[in-house]
């Protein structure tokens, strides 16, 4: 495998650890991981081998290769990161690289044990995430977008109805299939199944998913692919970006900005939770369905995660409407 020497240009300062750039390669060709987290495991790995040369100078063992890192070694880095102040979640983010650069080395046969194996991720507490209440969301579809004007005449009108049917179609897909807003931005035409009610999503490492498509979702997509072919008929734009489901008013794509724009515009209507994002509607997508019996594995599939551990912190949350619950059913409550 070829090491990208653009990549390794980029960072003349950084020393050289060995296999990093094969594991790289590896991550971005053979796991398809983003250009966005290879920077991140270059940058953590870098940064543990700067320690190791650092830690053993004037031994003789310069640079350390891996073989020769020792589970003190790790464990050393680890309370150097704590010492200068860094939160236990990320010192358990670079941990986590370098556990991974070890299996990497065990099954490639450079290294015949994993000293990272033996080592234990610190625990953390996990923040809750933000989410909506199932009543704001009820009220922000049936009565917020459902009361906005649908039609006014010229050319004013045309634009506000489009942009109403498409501003309620995003948010329906956000909430209703729990997406990230990398995967509602990309997701195009051939992914969405109106007949089957399904969608297929290309998340984080380009792994796909099918996650069931809502009644109300495919009754606001309809809505807003037949205003949209209208649009543009009448407009007599041309569709630069064809493929993809949700477009601007020039035919292009949507992008992050003009996705936050709608979701704040929109949640200030019916919430006073502190960050009206997008991805504040995925977590209320899993947090209704933990809610509402669904099961974690269930859950965690249509979201995506690799690890179930990702989804259980939505479990914190459902524990006040648990209590809720038995207050009010239980007859020694």
């Amino acid at each position: 495998m070829t090491v990208n020497k653009e990549k390794k240009a980029a960072h003349p300062d950084t020393p050289s650890y060995p296999f990093l750039n094969e594991f790289l390669d590896y991550l971005e060709v053979e796991r398809q991981f983003s250009r966005h987290t290879c920077e991140a495991y270059r940058n953590d790995l870098s940064q543990f081998y700067r320690f190791l040369v650092d830690e053993h100078a004037g031994s003789g063992t310069c640079p350390v290769a891996p073989a020769d890192v020792s589970v003190l070694d790790i464990r050393l880095f680890m309370g150097a990161l704590l010492d200068r102040g860094m939160s236990p979640k990320s010192i358990a983010r670079k941990l986590a690289a370098i556990k991974s650069f070890y299996n990497y080395l065990l099954e490639t046969g450079n290294i015949k044990a994993s000293v990272a194996a033996q080592v234990m991720t610190p625990r953390f507490s996990k923040a809750v995430p933000g989410f909506v209440q199932e009543r704001e969301m009820k009220r922000l579809f049936d009565d917020v977008l459902s009361q906005m004007p649908q039609s006014r005449p010229g050319k004013n009108g045309a634009d506000a109805r489009f942009t109403l049917a498409r501003d309620r179609a995003l948010l329906e897909v956000l909430y209703g299939c729990g997406l990230r807003i990398s995967e509602l931005i990309a997701l195009e035409h051939d992914q969405v199944n109106l007949d089957d009610g399904l969608v297929r999503v290309e998340g984080k490492g380009r792994k796909q998913r099918i996650v069931p498509l809502g009644e109300q979702a495919a009754i606001a997509l309809r809505n807003y692919f037949e205003v949209k072919r209208n649009f543009f008929r009448i407009q007599k734009e041309s569709l630069d970006d064809a493929p993809y489901v949700f477009v601007t008013k020039k035919g292009r794509r949507i992008y992050p900005v003009l996705v936050q724009r709608v979701t704040k515009k929109y949640l200030s209507t019916v919430t006073e939770i502190r960050n009206k994002n997008p991805h504040v509607l995925r977590h209320s997508f899993a947090t209704h369905m933990l809610n509402s019996g669904a099961d974690l594995t269930s859950v965690s599939e249509m979201l995506g995660h690799t690890n179930l551990t990702t989804t259980e912190i939505y479990t914190h949350v459902t524990f006040g409407r648990i209590r809720e619950v038995y207050s009010k059913a239980h007859p020694r409550a």
